[in-house]
């Protein structure tokens, strides 16, 4: 994708989506050390929000915890299932762009009736309902996002919950200007057009990989952007069932695929069903590939933005309003005072 191009300049989408390179290059990770204190005075951290605001956010902080020297307990959970929950031991982190979403008020407002605290607002919106009630609010500096889809404010979520991380460890967060440079390059690479064919044609569009929000959160943006109907496996789920309903010609996404079971992938689901697996990493695998640059830590947001391209692409080669869904809503279940 590109803005030279009348094709892709005339979306709010495409235009948002290539602000993020801006946005990590200029993103500080100090923005997140006041938090440190009150969240280490808590046994856990507990993030949530709704869509896109927990996918990818949540979820990588979580996989990203879990793969170092144990610090506490980082989980997540969608609000209204969290409102049956004992939070007493965790400090709490509300993510809503708009600030006005109803599953994230009504929970501030059962934490508050609990006299829960801390409780933390993170969103993009400045004097909002979640500012109003919560404890202490970051608001993102990556502005208002006209598209439906959210896209540069999902990565700068994933930041600040990175650096909130790194400082609560004392590790400093570094080398935001490299991944700056390869989002740059990972969001303007051509897609080969066999792939997006294969997209443009599939009934459904399966994904798997880890569950650290990147597959699931890609898997949400087909719904929003291609008009297909999409499923996440994590894991390898997909060789365990799953592919009694699969049929010929659909296609499965795996990102950054285990260097294990590659080759049942292929037995099972390419072969033996005739589904087309396509895979998003660093190194060529069995698989058609979107080979995109090592990122090292921060591997996972060059995947997302390697996932945008593709749906862009096939989005637009589909004749698509990429900015306005028939259905969706930018706030998805809008709080309303009463």
């Amino acid at each position: 994708m590109n803005l030279k191009e009348n094709k892709y300049n005339s979306f709010s989408l495409i235009r948002e989506m290539l602000e993020t390179p801006r946005i990590i290059s200029a993103f500080d990770p100090g923005v997140s050390e006041r938090f440190v204190k009150p969240v280490l005075a808590k046994k856990g951290l507990f993030l949530t929000g709704e869509g896109s605001s927990r996918l990818f956010p949540a979820k990588r902080a979580i996989w990203s915890n879990l793969r170092k020297e144990f610090l506490m307990p980082v989980i997540t959970e969608g609000c209204t299932q969290a409102r049956e929950y004992n939070l007493d031991d965790f400090t709490v982190f509300l993510a809503s762009n708009s600030g006005q979403t109803k599953e994230v008020i009504r929970l501030v407002n059962v934490l508050k009736a609990k006299k829960h605290k801390p409780v933390f607002g993170l969103t993009a919106n400045v004097n909002t309902k979640l500012q109003e009630l919560a404890d202490d609010t970051h608001v993102l500096s990556c502005g208002k996002e006209e598209a439906v889809a959210a896209t540069k404010s999902v990565i700068e979520q994933g930041l600040f919950y990175d650096s909130l991380l790194r400082n609560l460890r004392g590790v400093k967060m570094e080398g935001l200007g490299k991944l700056a440079e390869q989002t740059q390059e990972v969001l303007t690479a051509p897609i080969d057009k066999s792939i997006t064919e294969l997209l443009k044609n599939a009934g459904i569009i399966y994904f798997a990989g880890r569950d650290n929000g990147v597959a699931a959160e890609i898997a949400l943006k087909t719904n929003e952007i291609t008009r297909k109907r999409s499923a996440f496996f994590e894991g390898t789920f997909a060789l365990h069932g799953i592919e009694e309903i699969m049929n010929r010609d659909e296609v499965l996404i795996w990102v950054d695929p285990f260097d294990v079971d590659q080759d049942k992938f292929m037995e099972c689901i390419v072969k033996g069903v005739g589904v087309h697996v396509i895979a998003i990493s660093s190194k060529q695998t069995i698989f058609p590939t979107i080979v995109i640059p090592d990122g090292g830590e921060y591997a996972e947001y060059l995947q997302l933005a390697a996932g945008w391209n593709m749906l862009v692409e096939t989005g637009v080669a589909l004749g698509i309003d990429l900015d306005h869904p028939r259905r969706a809503r930018k706030v998805g279940n809008e709080y309303v005072p009463e």
